[in-house]
């Protein structure tokens, strides 16, 4: 006889402050393409990308989860993809996708291995994305013209990047302890 699954909890609270970032989640297999460079990402690594952003696992259940993040003024997204549908919101700042600019309460649906990209706003963007499963793939589908640029960007944006203290809505800053969140990319 089979072991009955464990049923969701009904009621829950969590608390960004005991969140593990997207990399200690282990919710997340990254994957990349054909065309995929490792020496341009490996630029970009070098150059300092990773300060560029903060991610935290909000709430994540085998059926669900709830993610947040903060990219900083300029960041820009890699092309990429997931193996399963997201629902995004932006609540602080904006982000340019296409040729749309989205703000807070804007948001965003991307479809299961719909490739995308997005570059954060001046003051940079803050994003909850909602998924239906509690472990998810990326695709990096970058290819090298991409992360040399991105390497680019990452070295002329350390000074701002480290001078952005304090998210768009206030969600997240150094101010209130939180010194993981400028340069590890948590």
């Amino acid at each position: 006889m089979s072991k009955p699954a464990e049923a969701s909890p009904r009621f829950e609270i969590f608390r960004r402050s005991d969140a593990p970032s997207l990399e200690e989640s282990g919710i997340l297999t990254a994957s990349t393409s054909a065309e995929q460079d490792a020496e341009g990402m490996g630029e970009a690594i070098q150059a300092g990308i990773d300060r560029g952003y903060t991610t935290k696992v909000l709430y994540a259940t085998p059926q669900f989860s709830l993610i947040y993040l903060w990219y900083k003024s300029g960041f820009p997204l890699p092309r990429h993809s997931h193996d399963v549908d997201c629902l995004y919101v932006v609540v602080g700042g904006s982000l340019r996708i296409g040729t749309e600019e989205l703000g807070p309460g804007d948001g965003f649906f991307v479809g299961a291995e719909v490739p995308y990209a997005y570059t954060a706003g001046e003051d940079g963007v803050e994003v909850l994305e909602f998924r239906s499963v509690g472990a998810f793939d990326i695709k990096l589908l970058a290819g090298d013209a991409f992360w040399r640029k991105a390497a680019e960007r990452a070295r002329s944006k350390q000074t701002a990047w480290a001078a952005e203290d304090i998210s768009p809505s206030r969600i997240t800053s150094r101010v209130q302890g939180e010194q993981e969140l400028t340069g590890t990319g948590r």
